[in-house]
């Protein structure tokens, strides 16, 4: 099977795909692109798109983000590597575009399509100081989701021990990323936001109905 890869420059579009269906999405530009890490920036004004119907696994029935029609603030730039269940955000804030720290989105490990990734927000994610004090975030929603059947049980309970345990991973300081990307400035053409989501609806998704995290968080983090 062919891998498809792309150039920096490049526009490609990141899905949150629950059960066969892309429920969230949203195009970024590829910064770096090897065997090992791929690498995307959100710009400002980088426009969301949402999965019609409303049956998800939410209160409302729709994505949480529903209404919001573009990303609004500095844009981020998000580390991947391939098989991780999580995905290592670099942010800053303004007027001076200092560095506020790194934020990990735990995440179903991303399948690259025709026009970009698919994946799966697992909700649990860290805080990450630039001195690498950790704090977790939405520990609560992990188990609210899985009541309304957005998770089983089991995958719910694998999501608290990963979060747990990158938590302790990075307090080690066992950190796999180049605190470097930190300095990263975007060049002016990836200031500019995409201006459409081409194809996101009609590209095939990636089936995460057999997410099995407790076999890929075991093995991915050795965990016994």
């Amino acid at each position: 099977m062919t891998v498809v890869t792309w150039a920096p420059g490049e526009m490609i579009v990141r899905r949150e795909v629950w059960q066969g269906r892309p429920w969230l999405a949203n195009p970024l530009y590829v910064v770096e692109d090897t065997e090992d890490l791929l690498v995307l920036y959100q710009p400002e004004g980088s426009p969301w798109g949402f999965g019609v119907g409303d049956d998800w696994p939410t209160p409302t029935g729709r994505h949480p983000y529903d209404g919001k029609t573009a990303w609004v603030g500095e844009g981020p730039l998000g580390l991947h590597r391939p098989g991780d269940p999580y995905a290592v955000w670099a942010y800053w804030q303004r007027p001076e575009r200092s560095f506020m720290g790194w934020y990990v989105n735990l995440q179903a490990p991303f399948r690259r399509t025709a026009i970009g990734i698919d994946s799966l927000d697992l909700e649990l994610d860290l805080l990450v100081s630039p001195t690498f004090d950790v704090l977790l975030k939405d520990e609560a929603q992990v188990d609210a989701s899985a009541a309304l059947g957005r998770f089983s049980a089991e995958t719910a309970a694998s999501i608290h021990l990963l979060g747990a345990s990158v938590k302790e991973l990075i307090e080690s300081g066992d950190r796999w990323w180049d605190d470097g990307w930190r300095d990263w400035e975007p060049p002016d053409q990836m200031r500019i936001p995409p201006p459409s989501l081409p194809g996101w609806e009609s590209e095939p998704a990636h089936d995460r109905r057999d997410l099995d995290l407790v076999t890929r968080v075991r093995g991915s983090l050795s965990i016994s």
